[in-house]
């Protein structure tokens, strides 16, 4: 007999269409079908929303029935503190950067309440991206100073969303921190855990460099070039480090709840000694496992969980390190309890390694630029003032604000035997910087510390503030004192 196989491959591929077809409609069915069933789920009571302030979230929702969720929020322009020293017009969400966590379930209708606070200058909107309609919500909640005005939605997909401010110019209300994280947990809510934190990072753009006191206005053309001053964690620098760092106890599982406001920058967001367990890709149903750094995009957002197995202090930054160290996206996790050495075990020994032989190596300098001098002080309490407001912008990051430095990692300014020994020794660190290993206090630090270009001005605010605080000498260093080892 003989066989057409042309006639016979074409049968193959109809038929292999015609599956592809039959599949394709038995998904759009389903998806029909979760997205009817969605709509159609019945509010059973009215609820006013539980709205809280970053790094904390509001109570799961738990296995509560839908309701009708009253969420009332007001815009608020303030002044607040970017770092020590430099004073910044937020326009928030609530008095915060970012906003209020608000917290919702499938199935919920929502009736949002957006109030603009009548002493603001400017109009304002919210765009939510879990809203399904025109501008997220952007067109119905247009609002002018002393208003209010009040639209409904039907919360439809379960994720973790940004929400933000879409009055134009948009990037420029985004740039002065309006953002913040709508959660959307699924029927039954998610799985519990013991710790649940908020954190949001976003790009700011200031008329002044890093550093530069007083009050700085906000830059387009620097924010246009995404040229950003700093890059940090819920609105400003330090905002999760020293006192405000968040804590958890060994054994406990943490999920947090990361946003990027942006307006431009994508964040890598990594915890330094920890693995993600989960992370909620982009806020969504897609999940992956072992994770050690998570993209997330401007306007997007990602659940992460880990479980925290021995104590200390954990770093979280922006990977793109430059922006964690020296721009400010770091924060800080402290987690106590008792060690497990089978997990890790802290430094073992300290051995000698040389690869290049026993030449001693150290950072170049270029010794052939001296710094712009600042304002000068007048006074010892402007002195400690101008040398506080240095030391955050500049040594904080490493050292931490309370001077308690990082375990193994930067030596403490706290109590500090090794600085309290020799003035000129610290003054020619920061000129020069410093490589290869010291012991502070007993411990050995190996670590770089790389010049700081510093004027001979900063350089006395800095270590006045250093010697007459937690605990140190009080020594008080001069401008004298610094020029004299510059010059050797």
């Amino acid at each position: 007999m003989k066989v057409n196989i042309k006639n016979k491959v074409v049968t193959k591929m109809l038929l292999g269409l015609g599956a592809v077809a039959f599949l394709s409609g038995c998904i759009n069915d389903q998806s029909d079908k979760k997205y009817n069933d969605t709509v159609e789920i019945p509010v059973n009571q009215e609820m006013m929303a539980e709205l809280t302030a970053p790094p904390f979230v509001p109570t799961p929702v738990g296995k509560r029935m839908a309701k009708k969720l009253i969420v009332d929020l007001e815009i608020q322009e303030r002044e607040g503190e970017m770092t020590n020293g430099v004073k910044y017009i937020y326009w928030t969400f609530g008095g915060t950067v970012p906003g209020s966590f608000i917290r919702t379930r499938v199935g919920d209708e929502v009736e949002f309440h957006l109030k603009n606070h009548p002493d603001n200058k400017l109009p304002h909107n919210i765009d939510l991206h879990s809203v399904n309609g025109p501008g997220g919500g952007a067109e119905a909640s247009f609002v002018a100073p002393g208003h209010e005005k009040v639209f409904s939605f039907k919360v439809l997909n379960p994720g973790l969303y940004v929400y933000h401010c879409a009055t134009a110019p948009v990037g420029m209300h985004i740039a002065n921190g309006m953002y913040g994280l709508i959660l959307v947990e699924p029927e039954g809510g998610l799985p519990p855990v013991d710790k649940e934190y908020y954190i949001m990072q976003g790009d700011f753009y200031t008329e002044g460099e890093y550093g530069a006191r007083g009050l700085q206005p906000f830059d387009m053309q620097k924010a246009i070039n995404e040229k950003a001053d700093y890059v940090v964690f819920n609105g400003h620098v330090g905002a999760l480090t020293g006192d405000n760092a968040m804590t958890a106890n060994v054994g406990e599982k943490i999920r947090l709840f990361v946003g990027n406001g942006g307006p431009n920058l994508v964040s890598s967001f990594h915890v330094i000694g920890e693995i993600f367990d989960k992370v909620h890709v982009e806020g969504g149903d897609l999940i992956n496992t072992n994770v050690q750094t998570t993209l997330i995009p401007a306007g997007g957002a990602a659940i992460v969980e880990f479980r925290v197995d021995v104590p200390g202090s954990y770093i979280l930054v922006d990977h793109s390190v430059f922006r964690a160290f020296n721009k400010g996206a770091l924060a800080m996790f402290k987690v106590n309890g008792e060690e497990d050495k089978r997990i890790f075990s802290g430094e073992i020994r300290d051995d000698i390694y040389l690869p290049e032989g026993s030449v001693i190596q150290s950072m170049p300098t270029s010794g052939t630029s001296k710094p712009k001098e600042e304002m000068k002080a007048v006074s010892f309490e402007e002195r400690m003032k101008f040398g506080k407001d240095k030391y955050m912008a500049t040594c904080a990051a490493c050292h931490q604000p309370d001077g308690k430095g990082i375990e193994s990692a930067f030596p403490p300014l706290a109590n500090s035997d090794y600085l309290n020994a020799d003035v000129n020794r610290a003054i020619d660190i920061i000129l020069h910087g410093k490589t290869g290993e010291i012991t502070v206090n007993g411990k050995k630090y190996n670590s770089v510390m790389t010049a700081q270009a510093l004027s001979d001005e900063e350089v006395t605010n800095v270590l006045t503030y250093v010697y007459n605080s937690w605990g140190n000498s009080k020594k008080e260093v001069t401008p004298e004192m610094v020029q004299a080892v510059r010059n050797k």
